[in-house]
Order: structure tokens, then sequence, then C-alpha cells
């Protein structure tokens, strides 16, 4: 467990911080850009929670919140090399990853969401409901998060199955968008050039 018995140590006053081996970066780095990112995201899904209150959905956003900790965990965390001199995202007692496992359990659940769906029959416009529409803002900030840990990993190794679990969330958040407006019968669409005068 996380023990902070102090929240400022003024370590980071020169405008660096630390990653979880102990290096030191800056905080405009594109890594650091992606782990902020991955925590603005999952503050959005903290109010689409809130908003969905005691609707079934919010406890699988709660199990993503966990999993977002993780992921920023992850990506704090350089990857290391096997025996064979390979890049090396192996979980441990010390060192969490993301795990395939993760991905595949956000793939089942939109699959199962996405089978009770209205076929899309236009682009929609993010909202219908405040439920849908705190989870579309929630899918809005992933895609700049998975943005952001794309740039990170153009400098620097990171974990695949993080990318993907990344890429994968905000897909999760766009069905659950759905699923939450009527199973698609409350998408507001798009009205391609409606509004020209």
């Amino acid at each position: 467990m996380v023990k902070l018995n102090k929240i400022y140590t003024r370590t980071g006053d020169d405008g660096t911080t630390g990653l979880v081996d102990g290096s030191r970066v800056s905080k405009s780095s594109a890594l650091m850009q992606a782990i902020g990112d991955v925590d603005e995201a999952n503050s959005a899904i903290g109010l689409a929670v809130i908003a969905l209150g005691d609707q079934p959905l919010a406890a699988a956003l709660t199990r993503i919140q966990n999993d977002l900790f993780d992921l920023g965990a992850d990506l704090a965390t350089p990857a290391g090399a096997d025996e064979a001199g390979a890049d090396d995202f192996t979980p441990s007692e010390m060192v969490l990853r993301i795990v395939p496992s993760q991905v595949e359990r956000l793939e089942r659940e939109i699959d199962a969401m996405n089978a009770h769906l209205a076929p899309l029959r236009s682009f929609i416009l993010p909202g219908g409901s405040a439920e849908a529409a705190a989870l579309h803002l929630a899918r809005a900030i992933s895609r700049r998060a998975e943005r952001s840990a794309v740039g990170a990993s153009e400098t620097q190794r990171l974990n695949p199955a993080a990318l993907a679990y990344v890429n994968r969330l905000s897909d999760f958040l766009f069905v659950a968008s759905r699923a939450v407006n009527q199973n698609g019968a409350g998408d507001v669409l798009w009205r391609p050039g409606a509004t020209r005068d």
C-alpha cells in the first residue's frame, strides 16, 4: 500500500518530478503530459460515476478508475530489459503494469453493451442525457490521454498493453454513453450542414 505522510516535498520546485525508479524528468515532458492526461481522464470518469448513481455501469467505471491508477504507475515506471536485452514490461510485486487481460475485459464489456445498441445512422453529438454527456467528456479526455501516451512512446519505450488499454478505454466510454442514452434511442444525431443560414 502507498503511505503518504507529507503532501509537499519541495523536490519538484526545480520543475522536475520523480519516476518510480527514482529518476527525474521535466514536468513538461511528453511522459508527464501523458500521465497528467490519464489523471484528468480518471477525474472525468469520477464525475460520470457520480452522475450514474446506483446504475451497474458505475461499478465498472470505478474498476476502470483503479486501472487508470495502475496505468499511471505503469507509465511512470521505465521499461526494464530481460536477459536478452528486449523490453520487459512484466509486472511483479514491486512493478505495476497493465496486462492484456485488463484490455480483454474492456473488450468483453464493450461487446456486451454494444449488443443492445441501436445501429448508428450518423455521428452523434456528445449529450442526450447528463450521464451520457459526462461519459462523452471522459471519452474526449481519454482520447487526449491516448494521443499523449502515443507521443511519449515516440521517445521512450512504453508498455504496449498500456497503450492498448488507453485506446480501448475511449471505445468503452463511447459505447457506455450510448447505452445510458436508452441504448442509443436518446442519442443526439449530427445533421451535417443543418445549421447553415
